[in-house]
């Protein structure tokens, strides 16, 4: 196999990892209140494909109590977790990845408060898929950013005779494009939640 082909798979194996992206549908999600098990375990069986190593977990019996405890989702009713608890554990899952807890306390705090009770103007189901419509939509103009950073990172040696060193230091570039990315958008949710909390500190 060739030098060119090695890096060609590279690119289709980063683009297939966001092709089989996709989210927990509203209507796969049980209408019934459920118990703390039947929650993991719901959840481990939607989120399993996200999990990079087998043994990593999605949401434990210990998360969701620290999450309840913290005011980021309701206390369950009953020792039970409704569907909009459900939907609420979804978000925080991809959030923990890379926000504090006390930011996404931040984040969810107005919107539990507004929205997570029967008689709110929009229901939390419609939030949560409008939501993950808006993300899934954008996916292709993220596919494109994608090939174009690699593209650019492969072109960023040409100096370099010696294909490893070469290969080497294209894919540390690829992957500094990438996290400057993370970093920059991360710094972008951070300013956001930092100026809703100056604004609220503000107003008391």
């Amino acid at each position: 196999m060739s030098d060119k082909t090695d890096k060609d798979n590279d690119l289709r194996k980063v683009l297939s990892s966001l092709s089989k992206l996709n989210y927990i549908n509203p209507d796969a999600i049980p209408d019934i209140p459920l118990y703390m098990d039947q929650v993991t375990t719901f959840m481990e069986e939607q989120l399993s494909s996200y999990k990079r190593f087998e043994d990593d977990k999605t949401l434990t019996k210990t998360m969701i109590n620290n999450y309840a405890k913290n005011n980021l989702i309701p206390p369950p009713e009953k020792k039970k977790y409704n569907k909009k608890h459900m939907l609420l554990l979804i978000f925080i899952y991809y959030f923990k990845n890379f926000l504090s807890i006390s930011d996404i306390q931040d984040i969810f705090k107005p919107v539990s408060e507004r929205f997570f009770d029967n008689d709110s103007d929009i229901d939390l189901e419609y939030i949560y898929k409008y939501i993950f419509d808006l993300e899934f939509d954008g996916m292709e103009i993220l596919m494109r950013d994608v090939s174009k950073k690699y593209n650019l990172a492969r072109e960023a040696f040409p100096k370099m005779q010696n294909d490893e060193d070469n290969d080497i230091l294209s894919t540390f570039a690829f992957i500094c494009m990438l996290g400057f990315d993370v970093y920059v958008k991360k710094l972008m949710i951070e300013t956001l939640i930092d100026s809703k909390r100056e604004n609220k500190e503000d107003k008391q």
